[in-house]
């Protein structure tokens, strides 16, 4: 492993991260961990699926998080599903899902990625035949 010091920006978003999941409500939580995450200097989050790989642009350095992968081995990319995933997002956005379950809900929808830009407060979801689906998330008060 190497000797691992833990980063001005790891702690930053550690932090960040910490009071979002502290005070986010149930439902349309996201755009209040968003806007958490923009104020504590995070630029952009970009995910890529099924590795559940999420790379942080922060103002003190990006930082990469690597979470439970959704499959293992090889996998068919399911065909993007705009539907299915505008459903998955609804369904999350309501406080019904948790987010393993949406992020496997996008994979299902053939989502192999999505984008976070903190500034512009929209989330670009990409296929893997460069198809895209743009979200724009409310400015909220945290």
């Amino acid at each position: 492993m190497g000797n691992f010091q833990m980063s001005e920006a790891i702690e930053n978003l550690e932090s960040a991260m910490q009071r979002a999941m502290a005070g986010r409500p149930k439902a349309g939580g996201f755009p209040y961990l968003a806007e958490t995450l923009r104020r504590a200097g995070v630029t952009r989050n970009s995910w890529s699926l099924p590795a559940c790989q999420s790379l942080f642009l922060t103002e003190k350095g990006p930082v990469v998080v690597v979470g439970a992968p959704l499959i293992s081995g090889m996998a068919d990319v399911a065909p993007f599903d705009r539907a299915a995933l505008i459903a998955a997002l609804r369904t999350d956005q309501a406080g019904r899902s948790t987010f393993p379950e949406f992020l496997m809900a996008a994979w299902k929808a053939g989502v192999v990625g999505y984008d976070v830009d903190f500034a512009a407060r929209t989330v670009t979801y990409g296929g893997a035949s460069g198809e895209t689906y743009v979200e724009a998330y409310p400015a909220v008060e945290v």
